[in-house]
């Protein structure tokens, strides 16, 4: 019998799940078994800031241990990983994203305009921080840690202490969860991280046979259209922590399939906030992100970027693990 491949992951309850349907799928494709191996990354270990433990920080270990050879391929959330390409080792697939979309869970049913003034709202990404300032609805943005039930518990458990969080749509859709859901939120008001809800599906690159086996699972309107959102946070210089936003789309143009990307710097408090859009193909999708990065720097997104840190009135200083 052909010994399973080993899929190392992150250890949480969205982690699990989403290489699960990763392994799941790979089987389904190729008859091949995966079993999960459970890597501890050092953002698991810590109750830092996400945006003060540094880039890369729940990818490391796991990266590591394919570069060890305890682990055959890893899945990662794609907006967690690092711009720069990990040596020896290759993005093999990006499956079909999930909604990329940003969701507001608030008590009573409530949808963000429904929310009175001082309203606390708790999130764990200095890009959603920034852009809850700069809706000028003066609520009071409290930054928040934690597994995707333990930031639940916060606004709908017995002790809950918040009006509302927001958290990406697509990890609730992966845990099941889109039930409690009141409101997913318009890229007009919330633009997404680049690359959230793609996930990164990545191996060896001396392993060609594995290389070979997994890109059964890449989707490429996927792939184009992180590849054009990771290249304009890569020309930004930003992390992926930093107040950047991002999201390209597929559509048929007059001239066939074009990316539009929209993308975005907003300074941690509101009171700057830099967007712009972009189209072009899906070949060209680096460039689309490259040159969308350019114009934002040459409007002073630079100077926003290193803003970075003061995460705006009415904040507390905690993070977001997912």
């Amino acid at each position: 019998m052909t010994a399973p491949l080993r899929l190392g992951t992150r250890g949480s309850a969205l982690a699990m799940a989403q290489s699960g349907h990763v392994a799941e799928a790979l089987t389904a494709a190729t008859g091949r078994p995966v079993e999960l191996v459970e890597v501890v990354t050092a953002g698991d270990r810590s109750t830092a800031p996400v945006h003060r433990l540094g880039v890369g920080v729940f990818v490391s270990a796991l990266r590591d241990a394919l570069t060890a050879r305890e682990i055959d391929f890893a899945v990662h959330s794609y907006k967690d990983l690092p711009t720069a390409a990990a040596p020896g080792l290759h993005i093999a697939a990006v499956p079909q994203r999930e909604d990329p979309r940003d969701a507001l869970v608030a008590r009573d049913g409530r949808t963000l305009a429904e929310l009175p003034p001082g309203a606390r709202v708790g999130t764990g990404a200095l890009r959603r921080i920034a852009q809850l300032h700069a809706l000028g609805m003066q609520l009071e943005v409290t930054p928040i840690r934690g597994n995707v039930d333990t930031r639940l518990g916060r606004v709908l458990g017995p002790d809950a202490e918040l009006d509302a969080v927001v958290l990406a749509r697509a990890g609730l859709a992966r845990l099941g969860r889109t039930d409690v859901i009141t409101e997913t939120l318009d890229p007009m008001l919330m633009l997404p991280a680049p690359a959230q809800g793609a996930l990164a599906v990545e191996c060896r690159i001396d392993d060609q046979d594995l290389v070979e086996l997994l890109g059964v699972l890449d989707h490429a309107p996927s792939r184009a259209a992180v590849v054009a959102e990771r290249a304009l946070l890569a020309t930004l210089e930003a992390g992926c922590s930093a107040p950047v936003a991002a999201y390209g789309e597929l559509a048929e143009g007059d001239a066939g399939e074009e990316i539009y990307l929209r993308g975005a710097v907003i300074s941690p408090d509101g009171t700057r906030d830099l967007r712009l859009s972009r189209t072009g193909t899906p070949a060209d999708a680096a460039e689309i992100g490259k040159a969308l990065a350019a114009e934002l720097l040459e409007l002073g997104a630079d100077s926003i970027l290193g803003q970075e840190g003061h995460a705006g009135p009415g904040t507390q200083q905690f993070g977001s693990t997912e």
